[in-house]
């Protein structure tokens, strides 16, 4: 059977080439609104997170009406960090839109999405979205799409793809560059006639795999999935397992069926061929598993998901101010935090470590990890992390480690600055070539390379340079690279931080502390432009005396702190520093607290 009712795609880019935004548009233009209706904008970036950075993390589902025909969409975050979830969701979709900014071109995320795209085979349907920005290179993205296509080996059909010219945030799209649109018509009409409606066998034995996991706390743990062959029903019995697994078949039952409609879900009591279905009822269910008819066990193959390259050590807060602002601090809960948070996340791994406090968290990178960190943070989860480091491979005896392409777009000026600090961290150039009054930067770099590297970057820049990578491959181990050129300044005693001392500590770097802040011996207070580490007295108080000198009882003036978030601390962090996270503060400190100890240790290794 042939389901000439329905179109199940995802949308695919780069992060920030305005995939929720179109998508926005596309619910607006096919009724999904009344016309009176207050509508947020980015209506499917539903998560706290990702309203506050404007980027997708979770992969999302909606669905809409055009013709008499339902197309499901699959909003996919853009952003290397969250590739896993766009990796297991094309297993859901028979085609994809693959939207590449109309002045930045094809980036490294767009490389990444498509190629896997089209390992599976999928339809593509190049979008050229924000053609109204003022830099737009319409003229050349076409061919730069059409080297990426060639460069993936990507077959006849595929190279022959439909182009469109689209602003999402106007909601037009038309066929020529040339003939501005009025509407998003021309592509839905594209993606009724060129991705092919789903078939299969209604009448046969249900079998479904899974993709994405949700949760709820009234019905558990609900699988997303498509329907292969067969039909669903409400009550019917099934076989879960997994491919992969050598473990028998449980029998389940199908308790609840959902399928979205716009941006609700909505219950049905059956579903069939090519359907996108939630279904709830069965325990333990995971990514990867498949649903079968009871009787008639067939387990699909689930696709590979990439391993992780970044680790990180999450431990519970041991510092002198633990257990203050968090409702969580116990190993047992930080415990069952992460392994819950494995349920949702393929692309996470969480290992137990000999310490029955700390357990090793690795992910797709710095990102990846700091959402996690933030999330808990704000669950009321108390923990100490260090910094974050790549995880090695050994192949035939040698040492192997991720090597990341990274695509930097800057102003002519900052070139050389850029290709030094670049060099210096093993980073090879792959090409180079002017866009107007910028340049575009293409560099194969050991992925601990960029560790630390943002701020840097944004400086020599003066803030208008642009920087993305992707995993690229495994490649021998390159060296040694130097984390950070600079030093902290340490607290030189517990209490509270003062202006007096503060202001003498600002004259040996820059503070991250206002006066009035808590503090402890071997707390970092500030960061100091020499590379070695520096203690400073913050608590220190002005000696009164009872004379009064000219000009010594003026206002002492502070410079204003550095404000650092999550990822600033992360990125600065050495190799003999943790960073504190409680719901309410960010502390960094040195892994041994009491200053004469490291100090003896710090000679020691000398």
């Amino acid at each position: 059977m042939v389901r000439n009712d329905l179109r199940n795609i995802a949308i695919i880019a780069h992060v920030d080439h305005g995939k929720t935004t179109l998508v926005d548009e596309m619910l607006k233009q096919s009724g999904a609104f009344r016309e009176n209706q207050s509508v947020a904008e980015r209506v499917m970036d539903s998560n706290d997170l990702e309203r506050e950075r404007g980027i997708t993390i979770l992969a999302k589902n909606t669905s809409i009406m055009y013709n008499g025909v339902k197309i499901n969409i699959i909003d996919t975050p853009g952003h290397a960090d969250f590739s896993g979830e766009v990796e297991r969701v094309l297993n859901m979709v028979d085609g994809v839109l693959l939207l590449v900014d109309a002045a930045e071109g094809p980036m490294p995320q767009t490389r990444f999405v498509l190629s896997k795209a089209l390992e599976m085979g999928q339809k593509i349907i190049i979008v050229v979205n924000k053609i109204d920005r003022p830099d737009a290179r319409l003229d050349q993205i076409g061919d730069e799409v059409l080297e990426l296509l060639l460069d993936l080996d990507a077959n006849d059909e595929q190279l022959e793809s439909p182009v469109l010219f689209c602003s999402g945030r106007s909601g037009t799209a038309s066929l020529s560059q040339y003939e501005p649109g009025k509407d998003l018509k021309p592509l839905f009409d594209t993606i009724l006639d060129y991705i092919e409606p789903p078939q299969g066998e209604p009448e046969e034995p249900l079998q479904m795999l899974i993709s994405s996991i949700d949760y709820n706390e009234y019905v558990g743990r609900i699988g997303i999935g498509r329907i292969i062959r067969g039909t669903a029903k409400v009550g019917q019995q099934v076989q879960v397992g997994n491919f992969h697994s050598e473990e028998k078949p449980v029998n389940a039952k199908l308790v609840t069926l959902l399928q979205i409609e716009q941006l609700q879900r909505v219950s049905t009591q059956s579903a069939t061929v090519g359907d996108i279905v939630w279904i709830s009822g069965i325990d333990g269910i995971n990514i990867g598993d498949t649903i079968c008819a009871a009787g008639s066990y067939e387990p699909l193959s689930f696709t590979k998901i990439s391993e992780p390259t970044v680790e990180m050590t999450f431990s519970v807060n041991d510092s002198p101010l633990a257990g203050r602002e968090g409702k969580f601090v116990t190993s047992r809960q930080l415990r069952e935090r992460l392994y819950k948070e494995l349920l949702k996340d393929v692309s996470l791994r969480v290992t137990d470590t000999d310490s029955t406090d700390s357990f090793l968290v690795a992910g797709r990178g710095e990102m990846h990890l700091s959402i996690l960190i933030e999330n808990m943070r704000r669950e009321g989860y108390e923990l100490a992390v260090s910094p974050p480091r790549v995880l090695f491979k050994e192949i035939d005896g040698k040492k192997y480690e991720p090597i990341e392409r990274l695509v930097i777009d800057v102003p002519e000026t900052a070139v050389g600055a850029v290709m030094e600090k670049i060099g210096s961290r093993k980073g090879e150039m792959q090409e180079m070539h002017p866009q107007g009054s910028r340049m575009r930067l293409e560099f194969l770099i050991p992925s601990r390379g960029l560790f630390g590297y943002k701020s840097e970057f944004l400086t020599d820049t003066k803030g208008e340079g642009i920087m993305s990578s992707v995993f690229e491959r495994f490649d021998p181990y390159k060296g040694d690279i130097e984390r950070r050129s600079i030093g902290s300044l340490i607290s030189y005693e517990t209490g509270e931080a003062v202006t007096y001392g503060l202001y003498n500590a600002q004259e040996r770097g820059s503070l991250f502390i206002p006066a009035g802040t808590q503090v402890y011996e071997g707390m970092v207070v500030g960061c100091s432009p020499k590379a070695e580490d520096i203690v400073v007295n913050v608590c220190k108080r002005k000696h009164l005396t009872n004379t009064r000198a000219s000009g010594s009882d003026d206002a002492l003036r502070l410079i204003p702190p550095k404000d650092m978030s999550l990822e600033d601390c992360l990125e600065y962090l050495a190799e003999d520093e943790l960073l504190e996270v409680t719901p309410e503060n960010l502390r960094i400190r040195k892994r041994i607290l009491d200053n004469s100890l490291r100090m003896k240790q710090k000679f020691r290794k000398a």
